[in-house]
């Protein structure tokens, strides 16, 4: 599976089938700062993702 990083950096994860979330933390991204899409389509943090998937990570922006 390939994990796009919202710094445009990308890392192949192979211990797949993992839940979006699991991945995340793997990261070391917390998965309350992140949107993710699978194949251009967002997914909740529960999906499960395969060794075929491209995960996007975009980071949220806010403030004030």
């Amino acid at each position: 599976m390939k994990l796009i990083l919202s710094d445009h950096n990308e890392r192949i994860i192979e211990h797949c089938p993992a839940t979006v979330e699991q991945i995340l933390l793997e990261a070391g991204i917390n998965p309350l700062d992140v949107l993710v899409t699978r194949n251009g389509k967002l997914i909740s943090e529960d999906t499960v993702v395969g060794d075929e998937d491209e995960i996007r990570v975009i980071r949220i922006a806010h403030g004030g």
